[in-house]
């Protein structure tokens, strides 16, 4: 989950993840992470019919939204290959906070407490079941291509990565990765909440965009990707957010985060880097 980066601190310190290979996979690809416990835009996407062994998910089931239990339940269902994103990893732990490492007291701390706590309530012990044996990262071939799959950072599951970062940080990112998975030719990542690609020498860092939450547009559609033999595309999804929105005030979570999938817009400008503000 990551719509608040200047209050992070790092929290998850990863020097072993856990890696699974899924081998060479062929064709259109989707990518997709976020879920957010948006019931509505996970359903849309599921209803584009993309069979699981065809799809990657990157993680943070659960968040803003009213829905924690139903999406978990969904995407268990579905049985795509996954990663732990900070959210699922932080419920697995029976932690109080979802792992972002905001500082106390501030609107970021104060907003994800409530929904974190709204999340924890519905799932419950169900967390083992739901996450217990999923990995940290998977890594698969891809035509003549190597790519691993991650959630936030390489060494912290929530760093924030956006596409206006220093080429010297996708290197370094690159790098502490490749010592754990071998060369690789792309890195799919989510966590920021902004689809986007960057082009590092010959590699690819590609973020999928979470499908829970607009990325500060100005639209309320969703975004996720696709990888296909000519490369990587980025997609809108179009779901009922005005039901996913009336669901989130029926279950109190009114910190703004239901008017921005009405808007497309966030609540505070505060998260983005300032390239990227509007």
């Amino acid at each position: 989950m990551g719509l608040h980066a200047p209050c992070f601190k790092g929290n998850r310190q990863m020097t072993a993840p856990r890696i699974r290979d899924l081998g060479p996979l062929s064709g259109t690809i989707l990518l997709f992470g976020g879920a957010y416990s948006n019931l509505q835009a996970l359903d849309a996407l599921l209803g584009l019919g993309v069979p699981p062994e065809r799809a990657i998910f990157t993680g943070d089931v659960v968040a803003y939204g009213a829905d924690a239990l139903a999406c978990a339940e969904r995407l268990a269902d579905y049985g795509c290959p996954a990663i732990l994103g900070n959210c699922e990893a932080q419920l697995l732990a029976g932690a109080s906070e979802c792992g972002c490492g905001f500082e106390s007291g501030t609107a970021c701390d104060i907003a994800a407490k409530t929904w974190f706590e709204h999340a924890s309530n519905q799932i419950g012990p169900r967390a083992q079941r739901f996450w217990a044996d999923t990995p940290d990262w998977l890594t698969f071939t891809h035509g003549a291509k190597r790519y691993a799959v991650i959630h936030g950072g390489a060494r912290d599951i929530a760093r924030f990565i956006w596409p206006s970062d220093p080429d010297e940080m996708f290197e370094a990112e690159f790098t502490t990765i490749e010592a754990q998975t071998g060369p690789i030719d792309g890195v799919i990542a989510g966590h920021c909440g902004i689809a986007f690609e960057r082009r590092i020498g010959a590699r690819h860092w590609i973020n999928a965009g979470v499908i829970g939450m607009p990325p500060h547009d100005g639209r309320p559609e969703a975004r996720y990707a696709t990888l296909a033999d000519d490369g990587i595309r980025f997609h809108s999804l179009s779901y009922d957010f005005k039901a996913a929105a009336r669901a989130m005030e029926v279950a109190g979570l009114t910190q703004g985060y239901e008017t921005a999938l009405r808007t497309g817009l966030w609540p505070s400008e505060d998260v983005l880097p300032r390239p990227l503000r509007r």
